[in-house]
C-alpha cells in the first residue's frame, strides 16, 4: 500500500495513494478528502461473503464485538487516486506489518488496511470478556499478508515482553497485541483498584509486541466533569 502519514503526531491524516481498480478496507466514517477514488459500503462479514450468511456473519460480530455491521471500501477509478483517512481520536497512526506477525486488536484500533490483509473474531474466555476492554466475548485477530493501520489517543508505543518479564498495562492503554502472547486481566491492587486509583490491568506473558497508547479516554471522560464543576465554582456554583 502507497501511502504517507501527513500532519504533526497529534492530529495526523493517512493519505493512501490508488491506482485503477485497486482497493484498501478503512472504518466507517474516516475519509476526510479524497480524488479519484470511489467509497462503497460492505457488510463487515469476513471471509463469509455476501446473501444471508454474510449477513448473519456481520450482525454475529457486531454484537460480539461492538464493533460496525459496516465497513468502507476505497477503490481507485482513475491511476493517481488518493484518499485522505482521519481517526475519530487526536492521536499518533502507526503501520503494522502483517503476515508472520498477526495482531489482535482492542476495539477502534483499527484505521484501514489492505484488501488482502482480513480478521477474524476470536473467542476470550470468560474472564477476559467480563473485565476486558478489547471488544467484550470476542477480539479481532488479523490474517493474509499486508499492511493495517491502527490509531491512538496521544502517542502510540512499542513494548517489548519477554518471557522473563511479563508486562502489567492498563487495560485503556492497550491497542494491538502479538497474537502469540497470553494475557491475564486482573484488578491492579485493593478491592477494584480504589485505593490507589488504577483499576484492571493485563499481564502480557511469552514473548511479542504490544502497542500502547500514552492517553486514555476513560480517563478523559473522567476528568472533564470535574473541570466544568471546578470552573462553575467560581460562578455561584458548588465547590470541593
Amino acid at each position: 500500500m502507497q501511502h504517507q502519514i501527513l500532519g504533526d503526531n497529534d492530529c495526523p491524516i493517512l493519505e493512501i495513494y490508488l491506482n485503477a481498480g485497486e482497493a484498501v478496507k478503512i472504518e466507517r466514517g474516516s475519509m476526510a478528502y479524497m480524488c479519484g477514488v470511489e467509497l462503497q459500503g460492505k457488510m463487515n462479514s469476513g471471509s463469509n461473503g455476501g446473501g444471508l450468511g454474510g449477513l448473519l456473519s456481520a450482525v454475529g460480530r457486531s454484537i460480539a464485538s461492538g464493533e460496525s455491521m459496516f465497513i468502507t471500501e476505497a477503490r481507485g477509478v482513475m491511476n493517481g487516486g488518493r484518499i485522505g483517512v482521519a481517526p475519530a481520536i487526536p492521536g499518533k497512526i502507526v503501520r503494522l506489518p502483517i503476515g508472520e506477525r498477526q495482531y489482535r486488536l482492542n476495539t477502534g484500533a483499527f484505521l484501514a488496511g489492505d484488501y488482502s490483509v482480513g480478521y477474524s473474531m476470536k473467542m476470550q474466555d470468560i474472564g477476559k470478556a467480563f473485565f476486558g476492554g478489547t471488544g467484550g466475548l470476542f477480539v479481532m485477530e488479523t490474517e493474509g499478508q499486508g499492511d493495517v493501520f491502527v490509531n491512538a489517543f496521544g502517542d502510540l508505543l512499542e513494548l517489548e515482553v519477554h518471557p522473563d518479564c511479563p508486562m502489567t498495562i492498563d487495560n485503556d492503554h492497550v491497542v494491538a497485541w502479538d497474537r502469540n502472547l497470553d494475557y491475564h486481566i486482573s484488578v491492579a491492587s485493593g478491592t477494584f483498584g480504589f485505593t490507589t486509583g488504577e483499576g484492571l490491568v493485563n499481564r502480557f506473558v511469552g514473548e511479542g509486541k504490544v502497542y500502547i497508547q500514552t492517553r486514555n479516554l476513560s480517563s478523559l471522560a473522567s476528568a472533564l466533569p470535574l473541570a466544568s464543576m471546578n470552573k462553575n465554582s467560581g460562578k455561584g456554583g458548588f465547590s470541593f
